[in-house]
């Protein structure tokens, strides 16, 4: 289950380590055509390259509305299972790619199995984790997902040349066929198995999760920790076990964790973190020049070391109170950003990122995933999961999409004015917590 979260990851970063000798930027005469029958670099512009990257956005999109379809027929394990045959196919479509078409489509498919990944984990890993822990287990996905980006970072270093950045690609193509032929292991999650009318494939699951599980009714027991908070749906809703995308808009007792949920991936991707990972290294090289190919993964590094926080403080401090400190961080790191590059401060900037990313570590980065499958009714859990990722992936986009051109335009081309992006930000993101908070209460 974790690997889906590393191949996330891992695909966030792969295509912008190898970009220069991919794109045949990285060349010269000694730059052999063709190596093992395949071209050592595949011809791109700046666009070109753009929407073969944003392909994965798209089809995380894709994967994400089509996840709770998944999870609903083929059970978590299931799910999973398809998710690594997505990735599988689509690392090695683009590792043995000879056009832009075969990378885009390749592209397309790893981004359909990150859509799919990162909706079953959550609610798989609160459904088997006991409510003490859940918390903590839930923070190990965004500790995946920053292991994922750190490792491409680090490959980008030894594998980006025209001979070896297949080789990035055929490693997440063999993990996902691990991954899969390793998936008989999982064991499915009970309140699944329950709500699907297995009970004796509940039991046994619960026995093979928690050893000391007292095989009774479980209407009677007070000692099934995986389903004690288990809801059933509500006499308007029938008989049906689950909820679709249509029941989950029109049933208005779901609204507040439809809510709840959207407003929290809103946050996450309203704080501009993909877009302030991004004008970073342009940032910091300026303060440290000498250093500039390592700073990338600096801030990765950072970014890891700061997961592990929230892993120990989640239960301790609540979930509302790590998302408070995390945001007011961000908003204060977004300020010091903005002014330190309209008063040409490349100290208080580079600061100030590091801050932020420390910032959203804590709080920005894992609560989101942990929350909704705590709030959403395991009937509606992934329904509700994949609206909330699905609007996460589209926000994801649209940042990227506007970061560059909203700099320009605020900035009118004038180089200290710059900074104005990032009071926008700034804004945006305290008006999307206002609204989590208004309806998150606890």
């Amino acid at each position: 289950m974790v690997l889906s979260y590393i191949q996330y990851g891992y695909h966030i970063s792969a295509l912008n380590q190898l970009q220069d000798v991919l794109t045949c930027r990285r060349i010269d005469t000694s730059t052999p055509v063709h190596h093992m029958g395949l071209p050592t670099c595949i011809p791109m512009n700046d666009a070109t390259f753009s929407l073969v990257t944003s392909l994965f956005t798209i089809g995380g999109l894709c994967g994400s509305l089509f996840a709770n379809i998944a999870m609903d027929r083929y059970g978590r394990k299931g799910a999973t299972r398809l998710s690594s045959v997505c990735n599988a196919a689509g690392a090695l479509l683009s590792a043995v790619a000879a056009s832009v078409t075969a990378i885009a489509v390749g592209r397309f498919l790893v981004g359909l199995a990150a859509g799919i990944g990162i909706c079953v984990g959550p609610i798989y890993l609160a459904e088997i984790a006991h409510p003490n822990i859940r918390g903590n287990i839930g923070v190990g996905t965004q500790l995946a997902i920053v292991i994922g980006i750190m490792v491409t970072q680090v490959m980008g270093f030894g594998f980006a040349t025209p001979k070896h950045w297949r080789l990035v690609l055929f490693i997440s193509a063999a993990l996902s066929i691990i991954q899969f032929f390793m998936s008989h292991i999982i064991t499915e999650s009970p309140v699944y198995l329950k709500r699907i009318g297995l009970p004796e494939q509940q039991k046994r699951a619960l026995q093979r999760l928690w050893n000391d599980y007292v095989s009774r009714d479980s209407e009677e027991s007070a000692e099934q920790p995986l389903i004690e908070n288990e809801e059933r749906p509500s006499p308007g809703m029938g008989d049906r076990t689950t909820v679709t995308l249509p029941q989950l808009f029109h049933t208005p007792e779901l609204r507040r964790a439809l809510f709840i949920a959207v407003f929290a991936m809103t946050s996450q991707q309203l704080s501009g973190i993909n877009a302030v990972l991004y004008y970073s290294n342009a940032i910091l090289s300026r303060a440290l020049p000498a250093l500039a190919p390592y700073v990338s993964l600096a801030i990765t590094v950072v970014n890891f070391l700061m997961t592990f926080p929230p892993i120990f403080l989640i239960e301790r401090l609540g979930r509302k109170q790590l998302m408070r400190l995390s945001v007011a961080g961000a908003i204060l790191s977004h300020l010091a950003v903005g002014y330190g590059l309209d008063a040409g401060m490349v100290t208080i900037s580079s600061i100030a990122i590091t801050v932020f990313v420390m910032s959203f570590a804590v709080g920005l980065g894992p609560v989101p995933f942990v929350i909704i499958p705590e709030v959403a009714p395991s009937y509606a859990s992934s329904s509700i999961s994949s609206v909330a990722l699905s609007v996460n992936w589209i926000m994801n986009f649209v940042v990227g999409l506007v970061f560059l051109p909203l700099r320009n335009f605020l900035a009118n081309g004038d180089p200290t004015k710059e900074g104005r992006v990032f009071y926008v930000f700034a804004g945006a993101l305290l008006c999307s917590s206002l609204a989590f908070s208004k309806f998150y209460k606890r």
